[in-house]
């Protein structure tokens, strides 16, 4: 137990302060200028208050930052959550269907002319259920933990939420065609605070239940009979990590839009770096997964020598080549 709780305060420390850095360059950098010097004055209030810098820092740039930091914990997060419960690296929200349920739901609201919060946000929750439902449905006859027939059963549930998609995306208008297409490569540009602190009550929550079922993870893993021998209720603890996870999912790409394989990369990066204990894994994946997506979203708005690209296109340039590596690895 003193091993583990080393550990875990070894790795937050490390981690919170990469994150910090992450946060400290995402506001400092930019096309309008600013840099880290100028950042540092604004903090410690030596720059002039209202000045157009200093507006764009903190409200444009800083609220995108925490947006992404948000972001990239509940995905990275949730990869770990579905990879525990299957019991395959290669599971996470994006492979197995559950965020392009959540999007069909969000395009669905958007086409509805529905707000964004709640009218959008519960459309995206809903989605992910019926999904998420619809897997287990077809995963039936087997056990709520087998990893194989869940884990084919959201790849090709995936690809029918994309042509559901690319279906739904024909139906639209031409004004909204092009944002709903952009909101679908992942897109962070249009933030407001107001978002991010709606998105923090809803996700603060749900990393508080993971985190408390994260020793529960560790005996599952050990496989079904030996943890229901060691009092865990497999059946509680599945449904209760499936539905939070698909809340804050959903919830993230109601703001978002797609981004895969975040849940991929992290958790199993910080498995290789920390090891499998999921009391270590939890704040780990939320600290890292939130360091990522900032350097993610930094690469998307410093890339291009003009505008910027979708942060969703960096997160799967990255991603895609690690899963085909991931998957070949498992077939040996």
């Amino acid at each position: 137990m003193k091993l583990v709780s080393k550990k875990l305060f070894l790795s937050s420390f490390v981690l919170s302060a990469l994150l910090l850095a992450c946060i400290f360059a995402g506001i400092s950098i930019g096309s309008t200028g600013g840099g880290f010097k100028w950042v540092w004055h604004s903090i410690t209030g030596q720059t002039e208050a209202d000045s157009m810098l200093n507006t764009i820092i903190w409200r444009v740039r800083f609220p995108r930052v925490i947006m992404a930091v948000l972001v990239g914990a509940t995905l990275s997060l949730g990869g770990l959550v579905f990879q525990a419960l299957l019991r395959n690296p290669l599971a996470e929200p994006y492979i197995l269907g559950i965020s392009g349920g959540s999007a069909i739901g969000a395009i669905i609201g958007i086409l509805a002319g529905l707000s964004l919060f709640p009218g959008v946000s519960f459309m995206a929750f809903s989605g992910s259920i019926v999904i998420l439902a619809l897997i287990l449905v077809m995963s039936s006859g087997q056990s709520i933990l087998k990893k194989d027939s869940l884990l084919l059963s959201g790849v090709m549930v995936n690809a029918f939420c994309a042509a559901l998609i690319m279906f739904l995306i024909s139906l639209a208008g031409e004004s909204k065609i092009h944002n709903i297409i952009f909101w679908l490569m992942g897109d962070l540009s249009m933030v407001e605070m107001w978002q991010v602190g709606a998105l923090a009550l809803i996700l603060l929550p749900c990393f508080i239940i993971i985190f408390i079922f994260s020793n529960s993870m560790n005996l599952m893993l050990l496989g079904k009979e030996m943890a229901q021998s060691m009092g865990v209720n497999i059946r509680v603890v599945t449904i209760t990590l499936l539905i939070t996870t698909s809340l804050m999912v959903s919830a993230t790409v109601s703001n978002c839009g797609l981004l895969g394989f975040v849940g991929l990369v992290m958790p199993h990066l910080l498995r290789l770096t920390f090891g499998p204990d999921h009391r270590v894994l939890v704040p780990a994946c939320i600290l890292a997964g939130g360091a990522y997506m900032v350097l993610c979203d930094l690469l998307a708005r410093s890339l291009p020598h003009q505008g910027e690209m979708p942060v969703g296109v960096i997160t799967a340039m990255i991603g895609a080549p690690l899963f085909i590596f991931l998957l070949k690895r498992s077939s040996r």
